[in-house]
């Protein structure tokens, strides 16, 4: 600071207004590096009184102070340090006056409202840190609960690592990732401008790192690999590892678990705990560790790897403990790596269930009558289509599944050969011993009545209904999106099977669901209903309207692209609306994508839903139904070569893969034959043959996977789903999430590590959806005090036993004050809100960083 500066800052000290009954300013001036022992005579203050303290006229400028003058303003410059309050003999005068300083230290101090004397070494040590004006606002922007020589070390560390916090557990978090980006940098940043030896004892104090040769890399080790050791004790770890690992885990295991938590750090953890895997060999040990030892562990990627891999070498070897196969996923759930490994996961928990499925059935469908065989699929068959279906939605998602891989060609083989074809044989030998020859199963409602026993109901009542037609909305489809619609909304929602019609393919299909008395297939392949050809939206309004007037056909892309207000006019005034919905068959049936043929199906339900959903809430729309024109059969694998039926073009009046229509019976081996009088009314007899089971006709072109119009179970059990949505008060169609309630009784916590028990009142079924949570505990001021702990409220079990989990807390070591209060909070993931939060005192013996007591 030069002299004019020094002159004109201590001009402005004594004209200030004189506060709390003082009668005069005092400044004291302690020039500890004599810069301006020259100059002091050159200083002239009005009315201010100069007088420089020495070391032996201590007693006399006290005396001067005190009782010869004093009224008078005095400037007191001393050519030394100040001196600490208990060697002060002007410090009663001190504590009435003001300091003024010209060196960096004391400036700064006083800039940052800090007047703990005893804190001046500690900001002399960072003398090159607060000599830039950057580093030192960026100081002053942090939130210093109290200023000791630890916040100002561990504020220093923040502004160096740019941490967000203050907080150690940041800064060490930031310094990770700085290692990451630029290696070493950060730390020479330290050593230049901050102190790295204090940075050491912190986090020897915070965590017991007391490694000699101390490095990020190292420090980095010692955490993965205490929290590795804190998660499973019983495994036999390389001795090497034992002398990374801490003796004071708590803190250590809590900066990890939320670390890996932590939505934006998983990719940085990711990658530090792979080079980590990768220092330490985890490879070469992996191999000798039992899987059951690695349920509950996640330090390492390389353990969800060995989870799979022996999920695959089970379920490829024929053994069967499921229910473990399918707890064990359920517990990588809530872990860290399960989102990198979703997909397998889930293919596998679907193989498990597919697989499951037959060893229960023990791999053999009974002989049947067709009832029963069409009932049998509707209530159970129909699970094996859908575990397949989710099992290759989440397989062809896996980007590299070379893992999954053999399971899959075993799921294929099972699928197609111990489901597919023996629902095949024995359904086709159901149908060959009808003695009935006609289509029409007697006892099973009919698709070809679909009008006259679903709509004509609402047209009597003169009810609106929407009627949503989407097409190859198979049976095991519309399943899935009955269950998703009924746990959505407040509704009743239901789902019956119909026999569809034979063959079933599009354009028979979508007419039989029309009103009609007459229906004829033409020569040109056209279906026509009482005069009116059946193809295309503007005919089927044209069939709608000559039973009602008020009536709508509707294409389902027209009504996306509409607002609230254009919808509510296109269909005011109308009591029976058709939409027409077609992703499913828009990509099956095409050579080119027909093997997004089950992703199509995800994309069919969510429209239908988001379509419900915009009819409820944006025209009050009550009465919904949901069915198809017809199913389909699929499988990945090629087709053999003996599931190929030689194709006699010149007998058939259309010929497909899956049908072939003629004016006459075919007798040909490995089919089965049916007189289409039963739908259609006209003076032509038509025929229509298809093959058994899953056989096709050969038909030239590629596509020979997805196909429909024959008359397996997939093609025919046609659904119709009822969707009625509930406006009244009772809360029987309500939907609500599971509840969870923390049962131990005690709310004191004792110990670093707790148990607490928890309880999922209610299981999980149709209008009980499950619920996620994630549990910690917090202080007052809402910073955490221990790991968190994740539960998945998802038991369906009836058993309230079943429904009880127990969750390990491990608490930070620190000081923790008995009469306070602390919160374990329970925070719903699906909005992140808190659920509910729960007061506890916790009164833990605390060691501090160096084995004292406190």
């Amino acid at each position: 600071m030069k002299l004019g500066e020094v002159h004109r800052v201590l001009k402005d000290i004594f004209n200030k207004e004189l506060t709390n009954g003082r009668k005069r300013h005092i400044v004291f001036w302690y020039d500890e590096d004599g810069e301006f022992t020259e100059d002091i005579d050159d200083i002239q203050l009005e009315n201010v009184r100069k007088w420089q303290v020495t070391e032996n006229n201590l007693f006399a400028t006290k005396y001067e102070l005190e009782k010869n003058d004093p009224t008078s303003h005095f400037l007191i410059y001393a050519n030394r340090s100040r001196p600490l309050p208990r060697e002060d003999w002007l410090y009663d005068q001190f504590k009435l006056g003001y300091e003024f300083a010209t060196d960096k230290t004391t400036v700064t101090m006083r800039e940052l409202g800090i007047t703990d004397d005893a804190l001046r070494e500690t900001f002399k040590g960072y003398k090159t840190f607060f000599n830039n004006k950057a580093r030192f606002q960026a100081f002053r922007k942090f939130d210093m609960m109290s200023h000791s020589e630890e916040a100002i070390d561990l504020t220093v560390l923040a502004v160096l690592c740019k941490s967000p916090t203050n907080n150690m557990d940041d800064i060490v978090k930031t310094l990770f990732q700085k290692f990451k980006e630029n290696g070493n940098t950060v730390m020479e940043n330290i050593s230049k401008y901050g102190n790295e030896v204090t940075f050491w004892e912190l986090v020897e104090k915070y965590y017991g790192y007391t490694e000699t040769d101390k490095s990020l890399q190292s420090l980095l080790t010692f955490f993965i690999l205490t929290y590795l050791f804190e998660q499973n004790q019983s495994i036999t770890f390389p001795e090497n590892w034992k002398n990374c690992v801490s003796n004071r885990p708590t803190n250590v295991v809590v900066f990890m678990d939320q670390w890996m938590n932590h939505r934006e750090d998983r990719e940085l953890y990711n990658d530090l705990a792979d080079q980590v895997a990768e220092g330490l060999r985890v490879n070469d040990f992996i191999d000798h560790w039992d899987v059951n030892d690695l349920v509950e562990m996640d330090a390492f990627r390389i353990f969800d790897k060995k989870i799979i891999q022996f999920l695959v070498e089970q379920l490829m070897g024929d053994l069967s403990h499921f229910d473990y196969y399918s707890e064990l996923i359920l517990t990588r759930r809530r872990l860290h790596w399960y989102p990198e490994f979703k997909q397998e996961y889930e293919a596998i928990y679907q193989a498990v269930q597919l697989i499951r499925k037959l060893h229960e059935m023990d791999y053999f469908i009974p002989e049947q009558s067709t009832n029963q065989m069409f009932e049998s699929y509707a209530n159970d068959y129909y699970v094996i289509d859908t575990a397949y279906r989710k099992f290759y939605i989440a397989y062809d998602q896996i980007e590299i599944n070379n893992r999954l891989h053999p399971l899959r060609e075993k799921l294929e083989k099972l699928y197609t050969n111990r489901f597919v074809e023996e629902l095949a044989i024995k359904w086709s030998q159901s149908l060959e011993r009808s003695n009935d020859s006609t289509w029409p199963i007697a006892g099973i409602p009919q698709q070809k009545d679909f009008y006259l026993d679903w709509i004509k109901a609402y047209q009597n009542q003169e009810e609106r209904v929407f009627v949503i037609i989407s097409d190859a909305l198979r049976y095991e489809i519309a399943k899935e999106l009955m269950d998703v619609l009924n746990n959505e909304r407040k509704a009743s929602t239901t789902i019956t099977a119909i026999q569809g019609i034979l063959p079933s393919f599009t354009a028979l299909g979508m007419a039989s669901l029309l009103p009609y008395k007459q229906m004829e297939y033409t020569d040109d392949a056209s279906v026509v209903i009482d005069g009116t050809n059946t193809a295309g939206k503007e005919n089927r309004q044209q069939i709608l309207a000559q039973t009602v007037g008020d009536s709508l056909a509707i294409h389902y892309q027209d009504i996306v692209g509409m607002n609230r207000a254009t919808l509510r006019e296109t269909v005011h005034g109308k009591r029976i609306v058709y939409i027409y919905h077609n992703t499913i068959d828009a990509r099956g049936d095409n050579a080119a994508t027909e093997m997004e043929v089950f992703d199509a199906a995800e994309d069919a339900i969510n429209d239908i839903r988001l379509l419900v959903n915009r009819f409820v809430t944006d025209i009050s729309a009550s009465n919904i139904l949901i069915t198809a024109d017809h199913g389909f059969l699929y499988q990945r694998n090629p087709l053999d070569n003996s599931q190929k039926l030689p194709n006699k073009a010149e007998e058939s009046v259309i010929t497909k893969r899956r049908f072939s229509l003629s004016e006459k019976p075919r007798n040909m081996e490995g089919t089965l034959t049916y007189p289409m009088d039963y739908l259609l009314t006209q003076d032509k007899q038509l025929f229509v043959t298809v093959p058994k089971g899953v056989n096709r006709f050969a038909v030239q072109g590629a596509g020979a996977n997805y196909v429909h119009g024959g008359a397996m179970l997939q093609e025919i059990v046609v659904p119709v789903i009822t969707f009625k949505n509930d406006r009244s008060k009772s809360s029987a169609n309500q939907v609500k999430r599971v509840d969870l309630k923390l049962t131990t009784p005690t709310r004191k916590i004792t110990n670093t590590i707790t148990y607490l028990e928890f309880f999922q009142t209610e299981k999980v079924e149709d209008k009980r959806l499950p619920r996620r949570f994630t549990l910690y505990f917090v202080d007052e001021d809402g910073v955490h005090v221990s790991n968190e702990n994740i539960i998945i409220a998802d038991n369906r079990s009836s058993q309230a036993g079943e429904r009880t989990t127990r969750e390990k807390f491990v608490f930070k070591s620190m000081m923790y004050d008995k009469r306070k209060t602390y919160y374990l909070v329970m925070k719903d993931n699906e909005d992140g809100a808190v659920y509910e939060r729960y007061a506890f005192t916790i009164d833990i013996v605390y060691l501090d960083g160096f084995g004292g007591e406190r």
